[in-house]
């Protein structure tokens, strides 16, 4: 197993991809609603819905079998 493909966008399949640009515009969010002093409820629900995004692609990606990505067209 590659360890890059926890952390190598390269490595990373579309579910990752997905799952870390949501985690990454979830955070400035945060920070946004932090300095302008709102709240939303249950935002916090996010980061566990781009964890679960995230595991779900990293156990696909470790798991296919290579001929099995259909990412790619010839």
């Amino acid at each position: 197993m590659r360890s890059g493909k926890f952390y190598n966008p390269r490595e990373m399949n579309s579910f990752q991809v997905i799952a870390v640009t949501g985690l990454i515009m979830t955070g400035l969010a945060h920070l946004v609603l932090l300095v302008v002093n709102k709240e939303i409820p249950s935002f916090e629900l996010l980061y566990a819905c781009w964890l679960a995004l995230y595991v779900i692609g990293l156990l696909r990606n470790l798991y296919a079998k290579p001929h099995d990505n259909h990412d790619h067209h010839h």
